[in-house]
């Protein structure tokens, strides 16, 4: 996979000097027609053996185009905050918006071979790591962003060549890092498993680009011309990304029976042993969030269900037990140009709450499946897709040791009419009933259908949906708070479990 990089490419000083002006003109002339289309961000992937042109051949590249527009991040020793969140976190967080460059050191590749090369873990857990790498990509892809992955190569003898001519040279040894001596002593282990990585994660839509790095002429010429032509092609294209539908058709049950058909909606708690019962699981949870083993874990809740269902209501009793500075409360409305301009799960990722911290998502990123699907908002295609990416998602973030509890909180139709009509009679309640509200509920039975898909297909063992009877809002919100704190107390009988099993 190296052997063509290793050969000695050259380009002479003539043939540079003639090819850059023209190759800078035409890569300014691609970025501000990106920028002006902003349809797509542009995501370049910096990896390779030290010393072969990785920081120069970025720093020439923002000296030919407009620095303005790229954003170069370096992901070096992870900060404290990053450290109290899913590792996924921290790259999510600085995906450049349509329309801009952002180029990733130290990016998802980096700290899974440096941490194989080290021995932090071996192969499975390797390819576990290549993997979780794969499916973002895709992701990322699917949504419309452009990717350059590009592998600075040099062979063992002109990494020693270059490593003893900077040590050999008073002006210019201080370029040598410690990372340059590391990497010189475990070469061989470097280059078999980054080959494992580009092998593995060289895709049509995301494919691996080797650079030779020995000549700063032929390197500098060759990652422009790549990044011209994709440039090019991609900004040519009527769409980034082709509609496909990759899950499969989803059909009604034969005999039309629903989940939601399951629910006694009967359910109901008298207000004595309601208001017993709210405030013993309001006291059992305040204590779990409280409990030493909460510093390993972060609790997220997400609230979805049917118009005036009383998912306020609920949040509203679950935040009564807590500290406001242990919990936030995220709003999931229509998304704002910022949030439109980047991938779809990005709005979300910013709100993962640290390790010990509770997040409320008042609505979330079900919405693709739900409001979007029904509304047209989106394609079949990103709908359909949407099931594996949110799967995947919660997976990453429960791997990280995120409890995530999902509530659909159910009502009929008939209560629904009664609660919508009691709030355009209440003055105070009259804000909580909009026209979308009544428009909505044109759709009961399309909702319905969605919902059913939804728990199909996205109710795991990581993170399982609870279906909440809510025609009695007494009823739902104890049982709200129950759930919640018997996902928290399985959640410590498993850290305790693996935690004596480490020591042991």
């Amino acid at each position: 996979m190296f052997e063509s990089a290793e050969i000695g490419h050259v380009i002479d000083k003539d043939t540079y000097d003639a090819e850059v002006p023209a190759l800078r003109q035409a890569l300014l002339e691609a970025q501000f027609e990106l920028q002006q289309q902003k349809r797509f961000p542009v995501i370049v992937l910096i990896n390779g053996i030290e010393g072969a042109g990785k920081g120069e051949t970025v720093k020439l590249l923002n000296e030919w185009m407009d620095p303005r527009l790229i954003e170069v991040r370096t992901f070096d020793q992870q900060t404290d905050e990053e450290l109290a969140r899913p590792p996924a976190w921290r790259y999510w967080r600085m995906l450049p918006a349509q329309g801009r460059m952002g180029i990733f050191f130290g990016n998802w590749y980096s700290q899974m071979l440096q941490d194989r090369v080290h021995g932090v873990f071996k192969d499975p857990r390797l390819d576990q790591a290549i993997n979780a790498a794969e499916r973002l990509e895709k992701m990322l892809c699917d949504e419309g962003a452009l990717i350059f992955k590009f592998w600075f190569h040099l062979s063992r003898k002109q990494m020693r060549a270059r490593l003893k001519a900077l040590a050999d040279d008073p002006l210019h040894s201080w370029r040598i890092s410690p990372l340059d001596w590391q990497q010189s002593q475990t070469y061989d282990k470097f280059v078999k498993y980054g080959e494992r990585i580009l092998r593995r994660t060289s895709r049509d839509y995301a494919p691996w680009h080797v650079i030779a790095g020995m000549d700063p002429r032929y390197r500098s010429l060759a990652v422009g011309m790549i990044l011209l032509e994709g440039l090019q092609g991609a900004l040519k294209r009527p769409t980034i990304h082709p509609d496909k539908v990759s899950a499969a058709p989803l059909v009604s049950s034969v005999d039309q029976m629903n989940l939601l058909d399951s629910l006694d909606l009967s359910l109901n708690l008298d207000k004595d042993d309601y208001e017993e019962q709210l405030i013993t699981e309001q006291a059992r949870f305040s204590g779990l969030m409280r409990d030493k083993r909460m510093r390993r874990h972060a609790l997220i809740a997400v609230f979805e269900g049917n118009d005036a269902a009383g998912k306020g209501g609920a949040i509203r009793r679950v935040a009564a037990a807590l500290d406001p500075r242990q919990y936030s409360i995220v709003p999931i409305a229509a998304p704002t140009e910022e949030e439109r301009a980047h991938p779809y799960m990005w709005r979300f990722w910013r709100h993962i709450p640290a390790r010990g911290k509770f997040t409320v998502f008042d609505r979330s990123w079900y919405g693709r499946v739900l409001v979007e699907r029904i509304e047209g908002f989106c394609s079949a295609a990103d709908w359909l897709r949407a099931y594996g990416e949110i799967n995947d998602f919660e997976e990453q973030i429960a791997d990280a040791g995120v409890i995530v509890v999902k509530f659909w909180l159910s009502i009929d139709k008939q209560t629904q009419m009664e609660r919508f009509e009691a709030r355009e009679q209440t003055p105070f309640k009259r804000f909580k009933i909009t026209e979308d509200d009544w428009r909505n509920r044109d759709k009961w039975d399309d909702y319905r259908a969605a919902v059913g898909d939804m728990v199909d297909r996205t109710s795991t063992e990581i993170s399982p949906w609870t279906l909440v009877e809510a025609n009695d809002k007494r009823w739902a919100r104890v049982k709200v708070l129950r759930t919640i704190n018997e996902a928290l107390e399985e959640a410590f009988r498993k850290s305790d479990k693996k935690a004596k099993k480490d020591k042991g």
